[in-house]
């Protein structure tokens, strides 16, 4: 009965959750680039890049720390069942470095858009003969 009890908590042990990973991927550029876009056309492309940047790690550590309490309940039950070791596969600096890495490769993505659109900005003040 117990076995039965603690099977869901234990398959967080076998594989990283792709549904978290996903949102990851998903949600924060798509909550980061507004804000940051109203700093940006109004020429404060640092704050734009400030609050993208927060937004996306801020993204990233909320879901380093849901993993974290995910993959402590699951070693928890595992105990319970009466196991004495009991390994998390990938392991928890692998399936937090998954998050770090994201939210990293996202603010560099945005920093990429934010020299676009300052370049952009600092454009349109010249003739168009003179605009590189």
């Amino acid at each position: 009965m117990l076995q039965n009890a603690v099977a869901p908590a234990l398959a967080g042990l076998q594989s990283p959750n792709w549904y978290w990973i996903t949102m990851q991927l998903i949600v924060p550029p798509l909550m980061a680039l507004p804000p940051a876009w109203l700093f940006w056309r109004r020429t404060e492309a640092i704050f734009g890049n400030l609050v993208g940047t927060g937004v996306l790690l801020m993204w990233a550590l909320a879901l380093i720390f849901r993993e974290y309490i995910e993959i402590d309940r699951a070693v928890k039950a595992c105990f319970d069942t009466g196991e004495l070791l009991c390994f998390v596969e990938p392991s928890a600096f692998a399936r937090f470095a998954i998050y770090a890495s994201i939210g990293l490769i996202e603010t560099f993505l945005l920093f990429t858009i934010s020299l676009a659109v300052e370049r952009r900005i600092s454009n349109r003040d010249y003739a168009p003969e003179w605009r590189r």
